[in-house]
């Protein structure tokens, strides 16, 4: 399950928010409240023939009761453990089975359940959503086997010093309030925690009165509303508990200074802001806060563009009551962080005096108007955004939320700004960067019991879900792209649909810094991509990012390249892009600046865990004069020239290596026209460079830890290399194989065998790694020092017994389900579509490929599955890389 993190969103609320718009009749949004108090919103969408269920539950971390501050994430855990006509083992099978995302989270105010699965499945998955509603087992035997793995989440993120000093600067921002702590928990609470209280919450806040239902995607809105009117309406509702209030006090002003494992550091001045309930102060915050991260901004030009800081950000964390906003900062290891925290505070006491202008006003409307079409463009965009609206911020509509929006002026923004960034109402947080430890290499973990990891239950499941899961039906493509390339050699692929209301372009060249970096001159890559956002040959940083925000545009020049535009603004918007990209300006004062920030975000990073474990997976795994072993330091990056990053630019940027993706309501005719005006003239200079990088032998079994100070919980890599490719028969047998021992959760082997049966681990992650010549099969947990040896114990096992046998009928139907079913999902969001284009001509596959797999996948046996592990994969030569503190051996 997963929860927000708040620290790491920028305006989450506003990037939701869509563009008005009246919809065609046969696509009207549809709304009832059923008798028993369920509010359900049906917002059909034809992107794609999928549907996302968002059921919000109104309760939260500030419901919790006291002295059990993780209650509410408790009892979302407890939701997947079974009901009391469904087994956990059901739930699990059924989900899998559909194909589909299936997750949720507890936020301060709503506890969210989500299914994104083929339209099909909708009432499956409603009756999921109707049957936990009406109950769930919390019983206590099952409640201390989902402890393990609760805590072992509160391990993880206690890991993380950003998260640890984002509940500190809670408690001080909003001490003796609900909003004090967020919804984690902590292992004393759930220690004290038992299954009777855990049933006992459900009854008191899970009932239809209580819950609003939001349905996106290829569905009939009427139909939807009938059937959910069916499967919930006999459910009977009960009075709530009251919501604790919450009362402001003064802002505890004391400084947070910790340390970081990161790279480099970072500094926030934290202050509260509106709550979502303040609809039109909350949108004058996020207008402020689109113009405080704008690159023309003050706090982007005074810092990040005169090499003060590595990169700002300006936030906010939206709340019913009350916010959090908060300007970040971030610095190279060694650098003088109180200096540019006080940079910081003239910046922001600035803005607090002098105010903002109407016209960055009025730019932050338009690049907010671009946003909210942009996140329609997804069917799970649709369902967050409605029940962002409708169950946290109590408004009708997202509509109510742009209007608010585009009601903001001036001075509703530098009212809010002066009264928002007091400096005696605010909470001061430095992380500064300290390295690790060097890697300690091993043998391996040797001793303990081994234990073989059982099989997931063939479980029965109810005929409801039996008989429309039994049979697989081949997925069609809902998108048709259409693919020429210019005289230049750029590809051009175009992706029309009227279910979109932006324009997005999606753009990839293709290069390997590995490759094409002079030897020397590593880091190159990273100068080049931060120097191309120091504007064009025509426009300066300032204007060319005024004339983007004239059209309400966002585009991105590099390798990879994008922009995201309203259809009225294409042709312009792509003229921008394509200035950028072909004509940079590569200022040499920039160039200074950039160069410095790089050599010092390096240093940092040779210190960090992250990197040393980075590098020892790879050492482990490739020979000793592997390409992708160099990197870059602070003396090759200081090293550059102006000249060395305009001859790399001049090699590498060429239209004969570039592919250009562009998905909307378009005509096709008419963006190949565009494209060619603007990208036409483009030419590659020199002989085309070779960017595969060498295929690699099989590796050696290996053990690496790598100490990090900063975490309590370790991180844990486990992997080997392949020798094949995506397109061999073997590769689709493989991907059976993964999703029986990783795939749909507790319906897999080790996720049932690690975390529900054992409780050793919080996640477990596994997938194949391939591109035109290299291949790896990885694993990644989160576990306790002490669970280490174990778990990997129990993956190998796993592994092994793969080849020994082959999977039972009902898990090989279940992957198959599973993989064919998540193909439709690829064409769900405009980034999905481009993206996974992109990745596919990146890759040297056909465009189709996904639904060739789904052909493959179901031609394939579990015989076939048993010999492909037998062939490729050697379990006694796993590379182990354990991030953290010492696991026990």
């Amino acid at each position: 399950m997963t929860r927000l993190r708040p620290l790491l969103l920028l305006c989450l609320w506003a990037a939701a928010l869509p563009v008005l718009a009246a919809p065609a009749q046969d696509d009207a949004v549809r709304r009832t409240t059923l008798d028993n108090g369920l509010q359900v919103i049906v917002v059909p969408n034809r992107l794609a023939p999928t549907v996302t269920t968002m059921m919000n539950y109104d309760v939260g971390s500030r419901d919790a009761p006291a002295g059990f501050p993780g209650m509410a994430h408790a009892q979302e855990h407890m939701m997947f453990r079974g009901t009391d006509d469904l087994s956990a083992a059901q739930i699990s099978a059924i989900a899998a089975a559909m194909g589909g995302r299936f997750n949720a989270d507890t936020q301060d105010e709503v506890t969210r359940y989500y299914f994104t699965v083929p339209a099909q499945y909708l009432e499956v998955a409603l009756r999921l959503h109707a049957e936990r509603m009406r109950s769930v087992a919390n019983d206590q035997s099952a409640w201390e086997k989902e402890r393990g793995a609760i805590e072992q989440e509160v391990a993880r993120d206690l890991s993380s010093p950003d998260y640890v000093a984002y509940t500190r600067l809670r408690e001080q921002l909003f001490a003796g309030t609900p909003y004090a702590h967020d919804a984690l928990g902590t292992k004393a609470s759930f220690d004290k925690t038992t299954g009777k209280m855990l049933k006992a919450f459900h009854e008191r806040w899970y009932t239809p009165n209580n819950a609003t239902l939001i349905v996106s995607g290829d569905v009939d809105a009427k139909q939807t509303l009938a059937t959910v009117g069916r499967l919930f309406g006999d459910i009977e509702p009960h009075e709530l508990p009251k919501t604790a209030p919450v009362a402001l006090s003064p802002v505890d002003a004391e400084p947070i200074r910790m340390a970081t494992d990161a790279g480099y550091g970072l500094a926030y001045l934290a202050f509260r802001a509106p709550g979502t309930h303040s609809a039109d102060e909350y949108a004058a915050a996020n207008v402020l806060a689109t113009i405080l991260n704008n690159p023309r901004s003050a706090l982007y030009s005074r810092l990040v563009a005169t090499g003060k800081s590595l990169g700002t950000q300006f936030a906010l964390d939206g709340l019913r009551e009350a916010g959090i906003a908060y300007a970040a900062a971030a610095f190279p290891k060694g650098a003088d962080s109180d200096a540019l925290v006080a940079q910081m505070r003239d910046v922001l006491g600035d803005i607090a005096d002098k105010g903002a202008s109407a016209e960055q006003v009025e730019a932050a409307k338009r690049q907010l108007t671009t946003r909210n079409a942009a996140a329609r463009d997804s069917i799970e965009g649709l369902a967050e955004q409605w029940s962002q609206a409708v169950a946290i911020d109590g408004l009708a509509s997202p509509d109510a939320q742009l209007a608010a929006i585009r009601r903001v002026d001036a001075k509703a923004v530098n009212r809010l700004a002066q009264r928002m960034l007091d400096p005696d109402q605010s909470v001061l947080t430095v992380l500064t960067p300290e390295g690790s430890g060097a890697p300690a290499a091993g043998d391996g973990f040797g001793g303990g019991e081994s234990f073989a990891p059982s099989h997931a239950a063939d479980v029965d499941l109810p005929d409801w879900a039996a008989k429309p899961l039994a049979s697989i039906d081949t997925p069609t493509p809902r998108v048709t792209p259409q693919q020429s390339t210019l005289d230049n050699g750029l590809r051009l692929i175009v992706v029309p649909t009227d279910a979109t209301h932006a324009v997005h372009v999606y753009g990839h060249i293709r290069n390997e810094p590995y490759l094409q970096a002079p030897k020397g001159k590593e880091g190159i890559d990273g100068v080049l991509s931060s120097l191309l956002d120091y504007g064009t040959r025509k426009h300066d940083r300032v204007a060319y990012q005024a004339e983007l925000d004239a059209i309400g545009a966002q585009a991105s020049a590099g390798s990879d390249f994008s922009l995201t535009v309203l259809p009225e603004h294409f042709d312009r918007g792509l003229a921008l892009l394509a200035e950028n990209e072909l004509a940079p300006a590569l200022p040499k004062e920039a160039f200074k600046v950039v160069q410095a920030q790089t050599a010092g975000a390096v240093a940092g990073q040779l210190t960090s865990p992250d990197f040393h474990a980075g590098q020892a997976l790879k050492r482990a795994l490739l020979p000793n004069d592997d390409p992708t072993l160099r990197h870059a330091t602070p003396a090759t990056v200081n090293g550059l020239s102006l000249a060395d990053v305009t001859d790399y630019y001049d090699k590498t940027f060429r239209p004969d290596l570039a592919t250009l993706v562009v998905v909307g309501d378009v005509d096709t005719a008419q963006v190949r026209k565009a494209v060619e005006k603007n990208f036409g003239a483009w030419k590659a200079k020199g002989p085309t460079p070779d960017v595969d990088l060498p295929a690699v032998s099989a590796n050696k079994a290996a053990t690496v830890h790598v100490p990090d100070s900063a975490r309590v919980q370790d991180t844990v890599q486990v992997a080997e290399t392949l020798g094949l490719q995506p397109t061999d028969e073997d590769y689709r047998a493989l991907e059976l194989g993964n999703q029986v021992l990783t795939g749909g959760f507790y319906a897999s082997r080790l996720y049932r065998e690690l975390r529900a049966e054992r409780g050793l681990v919080y996640y477990i992650h596994s997938g194949l790694q391939a591109d035109r010549t290299r291949a790896r099969l990885a694993f990644e947990y989160g576990s306790q020092p002490d669970k280490v040896a174990e778990a990997n114990r129990l993956i190998a096992d796993a592994l092994a017994d793969m080849a020994k046998a082959p999977v039972s009928a009902a898990e090989l139907h279940r992957a198959q389900a599973g993989l064919v079913r998540q193909v439709p999902l690829g064409e769900a969001s405009a980034g999905a579509i481009g993206m996974g284009l992109l990745s596919r001509v990146e890759n040297g596959l056909p465009l189709d490929a996904p639904y060739r797999a789904a052909r493959a996948y179901q031609s394939l046996d579990a015989e076939a599955i048993q010999a492909a592990f037998k062939r490729w994969i050697r379990p006694d030569a796993l590379v182990h890389v354990i991030q953290g503190p010492a696991p026990a051996s």
